[in-house]
């Protein structure tokens, strides 16, 4: 099966672009960018805090069904223009990565479509090759296949 979101890591770079197209409208393909609920729902973690403004932050936290944290994250948004772009720092915790920044960019199609094209810049060549072998890819496609079919039903 084809995966609809796409990711172009260029040989020697250190930075990833991906494109999805959403049968969404903008605004809520927006939304689940920015609403804690939504993002919960799509991306299986729980949101501990998200402020969606110009120098806010978020922290994200997933847990196994025992309740112990395998999953932590946050970082802290330095743009951010609505329905169209956000600008952030990216930080797994507990992790031997480091920060990445990330420029999400959230464009109209059409009136019942969306695109969202994500920059994403690691500190090396190395750490982005690292994430890439980690499953990367069939992880963002199976997440945002999840944020289409969740986000489609507040339509």
């Amino acid at each position: 099966m084809e995966q609809k979101t796409k990711i172009n890591a260029e040989n020697g770079k250190q930075e990833v672009v991906i494109t999805r197209e959403f049968d969404l409208p903008l605004e809520l393909l927006f939304k689940a960018y920015v609403e804690p609920d939504i993002i919960e729902q799509w991306m299986g973690t729980k949101v501990l805090k998200l402020e969606s403004k110009k120098h806010g932050s978020w922290q994200f936290e997933t847990t196994d069904a025992k309740g112990n944290v395998v999953f932590q994250a946050n970082g802290v948004i330095h743009e951010f223009v609505p329905n169209r772009k956000i600008t952030r720092t990216f930080e797994m915790e507990n992790m031997p990565f480091a920060v990445q920044l990330e420029f999400l960019e959230f464009q109209q199609l059409t009136d019942d479509t969306s695109k969202l094209s994500m920059h994403i810049v690691y500190r090396s060549v190395a750490v982005r090759d690292q994430m890439l072998q980690m499953g990367f890819a069939s992880g963002i496609n199976m997440a945002h296949n999840r944020l289409q079919d969740i986000v489609r039903k507040l339509k």
